[in-house]
């Protein structure tokens, strides 16, 4: 078994100890490092006088996150994720001044450490003081490569009064590279976003400090670029710099240069300090700060003799490119792509295989792995290799393992991997992965207000320089949605059409209207909307709004049951009395001698699973849901799924639909529990991980095919067809099968998720109606 699934299963093991320690007062240590009533640390072999410092280190990363680094005999060093666990991550958070720990890491998720690995298979009660009265092989002794090394994600919070023994030299912490811009070398008046070119500036202090361009190199180039969010980079004229610079120095006139009235030269008015004078990165690194550096001396001004500040030019991804014919000749991956992020530039990795979608397990996923992927999807490097399942699980098959990419691969699919086989990997092992994306400033041209917190509110945009209100009508989930997309705030919860409730005491005059969007856009200014505003509805009350979260459910129908189940059943009129009542039926059997005949009924069972981060939930409270006698339910969405079968043309033939009158967890994954349960009125919805089953016996589970005459079709069942309630992805509710029917049997083939086939095999799918000679195995 891989070895990062033996520490996340040790890690929720240690867990349900982790709290006893600190409930009870720690008087002497004995030899266990198991929580009891009397907690027992392991002293260390030689009680050291110096106390133990610990930093956080490595990229990309915030404050209370990182590797973690132990300095120990005058050298800095790592930890192996060996046995790594929660425990022993509270211990070193609360050295770092941090009251617990809400994670750890494993797989030098924050890149490889240098020098020692200082500490191995260390095992902690939690309750401990510092790192070293935990048991371990002991200082030094280890088996474990930098690949291992272990880190730790903080809860962003200080213990009160803390005081941090823990400092590092003050060279060391100034000479922490966390952020990277460029300025572009000539001003203009108004910026063009993303910026693409100029001088590669680092946060130094309280301001920014330039790099020596001198044995600067194309390497160190891709560094930068990837970390801004772009794929590639480009030369620079090198000549026209110096040009510049000479100009500069000497105070001569500038070069003519096409820029706008106000444009001025970054060059000649920017004095430059050096904080760098030497980069020599092998360009697979994410972050500069893993690149080799050598750090200017006091006297930065004239550290660069006979050089310039570096300038990179960096090209876009289509996604972010102005230039539109450019942008047609730049083709992102075909057979590679994200799903189920909320934010542009993440999701989880599928690839794509003999046509058919599918995922990658995370053994040994890396920084490396996710930097190819996102490259090749037009992003820029990888600001986070996500393991777990993180942004939602799969349903399709498992392509690959122990990925391996050096970073300079073109794709993915040129990196060493492992097939796999079942007992390998499970969905809940998927990988994704967050990139870095080029900042082009849309949150700033829009903003919601007078919600109850920030991640509610009123939506108000910038139309030229004027802020105004947006109008509900139209107002859909998929308007809502690019909204929270372009504030980074998530996914759409409810996309609101009446704003009175919310304060309105600063209402500004309707802006926009009319808008109508796909709901993959980057911001509400590229979906379609009226070129003058119109709207009937007063702006105070009707100003369209949104309530966004973090995560959000997706509904995923189990394809191969549907096409295991299917049958033909020839149901008597005296047992559809019920399923009349509740419009389940098609049109034709109002006219039917009730109760004598039948009805050609084509059934099969449906299991709709949630993979997304959150659990789904009708969109109605249970005040307004409709009891229906007849059957002894209530019904909590007016139509929950659709079903139709669809001729040549894509018409339908014969159509049905079902209420979702019983929304609950019929089972769970291995380790999830059920919160739904229809029963005595109870609760209704799917837990993340769980599943509803309606078998196909139930009434309604059907659909009407009595008029239906023998050929070829296509059943396609939709699930929350009126996106009444919000999913991460929506592309996957929608399944089809190709259908074959000969007037008494029927058969379905090629069953699959909306999304699961490319697009050459989605199109050979679609023909299927017409060919009726040519049956699809």
């Amino acid at each position: 078994m891989e070895k990062s699934r033996r520490q996340q299963r040790l890690a929720f093991i240690l867990l349900f100890g982790l709290w006893l320690p600190c409930c009870f007062t720690q008087t002497t240590p004995s030899n266990s490092a198991t929580p009891t009533p009397t907690p027992s640390p392991s002293p260390s072999p030689q009680p050291r006088t110096e106390k133990l410092k610990v930093r956080l280190a490595g990229y990309p990363r915030k404050h209370n996150e990182g590797r973690i680094e132990l300095f120990y005999k005058g050298e800095w060093g790592t930890i192996c994720d060996d046995d790594f666990s929660l425990a022993n991550a509270n211990v070193l958070c609360r050295q770092l001044g941090f009251v617990s720990a809400t994670g750890w890491t494993h797989s030098a998720k924050y890149g490889k450490g240098q020098g020692k690995i200082w500490l191995d298979n260390v095992l902690c009660g939690g309750g401990e003081k510092s790192i070293e009265l935990c048991k371990s092989r002991g200082w030094g002794n280890s088996d474990c490569t930098h690949d291992e090394d272990a880190g730790v994600v903080c809860k962003d919070e200080r213990i009160p009064g803390f005081v941090d023994s823990n400092v590092i030299d003050a060279h060391v912490d100034e000479n922490k590279i966390e952020e990277v811009r460029l300025r572009p070398v000539v001003a203009m008046a108004k910026k063009k976003l993303p910026i693409t070119e100029g001088v590669v500036e680092v946060k130094y202090k309280d301001g920014w400090a330039q790099i020596c361009d001198i044995g600067w190199t194309i390497k160190n180039t891709r560094v930068v670029c990837g970390m801004l969010g772009f794929p590639h980079e480009r030369k620079v004229n090198k000549n026209f710099y110096k040009r510049l610079k000479k100009r500069a120095a000497e105070k001569l006139p500038r070069p003519k240069v096409n820029v706008s009235a106000g444009g001025r030269l970054y060059l000649e008015r920017q004095k430059n300090y050096f904080h760098i004078h030497s980069v020599a990165c092998l360009g697979t690194e994410v972050h500069l700060a893993a690149c080799p550096l050598e750090f200017s001396k006091a006297n930065a001004t004239s550290a660069c003799t006979g050089g310039m500040p570096a300038v990179v030019s960096c090209m876009p991804g289509p996604l972010f490119m102005q230039n539109s014919g450019l942008k047609k000749k730049l083709k992102i991956s075909s057979n590679v792509r994200l799903k189920g992020g909320s934010r542009v530039g993440e999701g989880r990795v599928e690839v794509l295989k003999d046509n058919e979608w599918g995922t990658v397990c995370d053994d040994r996923w890396n920084l490396q792995s996710a930097s190819v992927v996102c490259r090749e999807l037009g992003f820029g490097s990888a600001k986070e290799a996500l393991t777990g399942g993180r942004l939602g699980q799969g349903m399709g098959p498992i392509y690959m393992n122990e990925v391996k990419c050096v970073g300079q691969e073109r794709s993915i699919w040129n990196c060493p991997f492992k097939n796999i086989t079942s007992e390998d990997c499970h969905h809940m092992e998927d990988a994704a992965v967050r990139c870095n994306i080029p900042y082009m400033g849309l949150e700033n041209t829009i903003r919601i207000v007078g919600g109850r917190s920030s991640y509610e509110g009123r939506v108000e945009v910038q139309v030229g320089s004027k802020w105004g209100t947006v109008c509900s009508t139209g107002w859909t989930t998929k308007e809502a949605m690019v909204v929270c997309r372009q504030l980074g705030l998530g996914y759409s919860m409810h996309a609101v059409t009446e704003t009175w409730y919310w304060d309105s005491s600063n209402v500004t005059e309707m802006v926009m209207s009319g808008v109508k969007c796909t709901g993959s856009e980057m911001s509400l200014s590229q979906c379609q909307h009226h070129k003058t505003v119109s709207c009937q509805k007063a702006a105070a009350k009707f100003a369209a709004g949104v309530i966004c979260s973090e995560t959000a459910s997706d509904l995923v129908l189990n394809a191969s049951l549907v096409q295991q189940t299917v049958y033909i059943e020839d149901r008597p009129l005296h047992m559809l009395y019920c399923a009349a009542e509740e419009d389940c039926l098609s049109k034709s059997a109002a006219k039917a001698n009730w109760p004598y005949g039948h009805r050609r009924l084509l059934r099969f069972s449906s299991q709709i699973h949630n993979i997304g981060r959150a659990d789904f939930k009708p969109k109605a409270g249970r005040h307004s849901w409709v009891w229906h006698a007849c059957h002894g339910h209530y019904h909590s969405m007016d139509i929950f799924t659709h079903y139709d079968l669809l001729n040549a043309n894509g018409t339908k033939v014969a159509e049905g639909h079902k209420a979702s009158f019983c929304l609950e967890d019929t089972d769970c994954q291995e380790g999830v529990s059920k919160r739904y349960e229809c029963a005595n009125f109870g609760d209704q919805g799917i837990t993340v991980g769980c599943w509803d089953l309606y078998r196909h016996d139930i009434d309604c589970q059907w659909i009407d095919i009595t008029d239906v005459k023998p050929g070829n079709y296509i059943l396609q069942i939709v699930i929350n067809p009126n996106y009444e309630v919000a999913e991460s992805d929506f592309t996957n509710n929608a399944m089809k099968c190709n259908c074959k029917y000969d007037g008494h049997r029927i058969w379905l083939h090629n069953c699959h998720i909306g999304d699961a086939f490319s697009e050459e095999a989605e199109r050979r799918f679609e023909k299927y109606p017409g060919q009726l000679n040519n049956r699809i195995s």
